[in-house]
């Protein structure tokens, strides 16, 4: 049995890769591009799912944080609408496997992204419009803006059908071996590890007090580590996840941490650096 018998189109992948251009529009600092990714969903997802109940919960699927290079998100897009139509087909998909490879998706691609564009092909128009434009030459931001942009759209608009090919191919072999269990368990695991590996990076307290004084002198933050690395940061995640278990806005967690983080720091209990 099946839910729908709608399958996309050249121009529904189109109309997608197109509103990928401002996945960065609304970036903010709790789901990052969250709003730009699902903007981007919305041509394919609106041609998918002709009831408003399932169109909701579609929406609400890709309005989780997601964040990676956003030169090539149209890759994931596309993986992802390739796995939206199966699951508008079948009534047997798992949806929650939707969510699990789009997260277990963005940290690899954005190492990759960032490597490929920021770390080699800016460096390249960088060093060619750099060099002319220090000699005067009115070629040179012209050629880093052409050098740069070309190659990246280019690769941009034709990763949206590349990732809808593959994720099509890819799903019907997984649902055929049944493996789509196996591949929905790693990828959560992938991601719990990404989302865990962010924390410990992008969470910075320390404990800026030192026990004894003059060479004899340790510091707290230096027995916190030797307990366990991150250990502040891993707590002030829980903390927060624990918050927003409890249902407590969002809004009033960052006020929370805004208003602790400055007492916190006026006090010297804790600092951001150590």
């Amino acid at each position: 049995m099946t839910k729908t018998s709608k399958t996309l189109t050249k121009s529904d992948i189109r109309k997608s890769v197109l509103r990928a251009l401002s996945l960065e529009f609304s970036f903010n600092y709790e789901r990052q591009q969250s709003l730009g990714f699902a903007f981007a969903m919305i041509p394919i997802l609106k041609k998918l799912y002709s009831k408003k109940e399932d169109m909701e919960k579609a929406l609400k699927r890709h309005l989780e944080f997601f964040n990676t290079t956003p030169y090539v998100s149209p890759l994931i897009l596309g993986i992802m609408g390739a796995m939206e139509e199966q699951n508008a087909k079948d009534k047997q998909f798992d949806e929650s496997s939707i969510n699990s490879v789009k997260a277990s998706l963005m940290g690899p691609l954005a190492g990759i992204g960032d490597s490929l564009y920021w770390g080699t092909l800016r460096l390249i128009a960088t060093g060619i419009g750099t060099s002319l434009a220090l000699n005067g030459n009115l070629l040179g931001p012209i050629l880093f803006f052409l050098i740069f942009n070309i190659p990246m759209l280019a690769l941009f608009f034709s990763y949206m059908t590349m990732g809808h090919k593959l994720g099509t191919g890819f799903i019907s072999k997984l649902q055929k071996t049944g493996a789509m269990g196996k591949l929905t368990y790693g990828a959560s695991i992938l991601g719990l590890l990404v989302i865990g590996g962010m924390s410990a990076s992008m969470i910075n307290i320390y404990v800026p007090w030192e026990i004894g004084s003059g060479d004899s002198a340790t510091s707290i933050q230096s027995v916190l580590d030797s307990i366990m690395p991150g250990l502040l940061p891993l707590g002030a995640f829980w903390i927060i996840y624990w918050l927003l278990g409890r249902n407590v806005k969002t809004t009033t967690i960052l006020l929370g941490i805004f208003v602790l983080g400055i007492v916190a720091a006026g006090l010297n209990i804790l600092s951001i650096a150590q």
